[in-house]
């Protein structure tokens, strides 16, 4: 990417023997949001610390603003970083552990009040300069921490699990903050995150991470729409997989338990009597047929949960348990364990896994 920020070059870390981080590549532009997604051990953090300067790769190289900065101490590299620990001094107000960044840096006391009062109404927390941390609630602590890191105006912002010591409501709310401060500022910003809903909703692009490798670099709407490994299929949203047989390879047709389904030049090369694992999301089956799906199975119906306005359907296909979504409708009681049914679906909507 010829104007990217941050580009991350072939870089490798391993520690002794061990190897956390392959081959990794990735350019981010000015101003825009990536996480890293994945799960524990997958590298993440570690490729996230060799940014900030904490860790320094075996190989490769790291480049931020056009400059190389892959053997520069953290200090040297306008960042901003919050951890998943608040790591806030609790002798210091609110309003000193904002300026902490300033008074290092040599502002005068003029400018340090001024970027706090900036700071505090960006967070929304206008009044609470004058409080220690522990009289601040887990939000309102991490809230200060990211204005803490923002406070010097770094170029670069990085986020390493900021969230995942909320509870539910709180990382919801917190997470939405978090990127309307971001597009305000136009600060580029990694966010490290296991929690995939959060990566999905508050990314411009995601780097989905397995075994110290990028998976798939992607939008939203690419990594969950069409995902390019197994890996990805299955840890970003539910996934029904069904496997299948090429039964007529010239005709692109592939049989799922009785049924033949034309997957239209999807095959990859695959020849008749090969075996295929097919993914499936839970919003693109319908319940018994729907007008411009294709393809149909017959199965049984083997749990409903009611979770109000959706009804969770699991219906037996074969040996294997197809997962759907139904809206709920008062007029229209729920399918009961033990149904016979039939499910349908668009040939489209299936993923060939690898």
């Amino acid at each position: 990417m010829a104007d990217s920020f941050l580009s991350i070059q072939h870089v490798n870390k391993s520690f002794g023997d061990v190897t956390v981080v392959q081959d990794f590549n990735l350019d981010v532009a000015p101003g825009e949001f990536v996480s890293f997604l994945g799960p524990s051990g997958c590298g993440k953090t570690t490729v996230l610390r060799m940014v900030a300067g904490f860790e320094e790769p075996s190989a490769g190289k790291i480049m931020i603003g056009g400059k190389d900065v892959t053997r520069l101490k953290p200090n040297q590299r306008n960042i901003g970083m919050v951890f998943q620990a608040y790591a806030l001094f609790p002798n210091l107000t609110v309003a000193q552990n904002i300026a902490f960044g300033l008074r290092v840096a040599g502002a005068s006391r003029a400018d340090q009040d001024k970027r706090v009062a900036e700071m505090l109404e960006i967070i929304k927390l206008p009044q609470f300069g004058e409080r220690y941390p522990y009289q601040l609630s887990g939000g309102q602590q991490q809230r200060v921490a990211l204005a803490r890191a923002l406070a010097p105006k770094p170029k670069l912002l990085l986020l390493d699990e900021p969230l995942s010591a909320l509870d539910a409501k709180v990382r919801v709310s917190l997470r939405e903050e978090i990127r309307a401060i971001q597009k305000n500022l136009g600060i580029t910003t990694i966010f490290v995150t296991h929690d995939q809903e959060e990566a999905l909703s508050i990314s411009d692009r995601i780097a989905v991470m397995y075994g110290g490798k990028a998976e798939q670099v992607g939008t939203p709407f690419e990594i969950y729409n069409r995902p390019a490994t197994k890996f990805v299929a299955n840890f970003v949203g539910t996934l029904n997989v069904l496997e299948g047989t090429v039964s007529d390879a010239a005709a692109g047709k592939v049989r799922i338990n009785a049924e033949e389904i034309a997957m239209k030049g999807r095959l990859n090369g695959s020849k008749t009597g090969d075996t295929m694992s097919l993914a499936l999301r839970p919003e693109a089956i319908s319940l018994g047929r729907r007008p411009g799906n294709d393809a149909r199975l017959s199965g049984e119906i083997a749990d409903v949960h009611f979770l109000g306005s959706v009804i969770r359907v699991r219906v037996g296909v074969g040996s294997g348990v197809v997962s759907l979504d139904t809206f709920n409708s008062p007029a229209t009681p729920p399918p009961s364990v033990g149904e016979k049914t039939e499910i349908s679906f668009s040939s489209k909507d299936l993923l060939v896994l690898h």
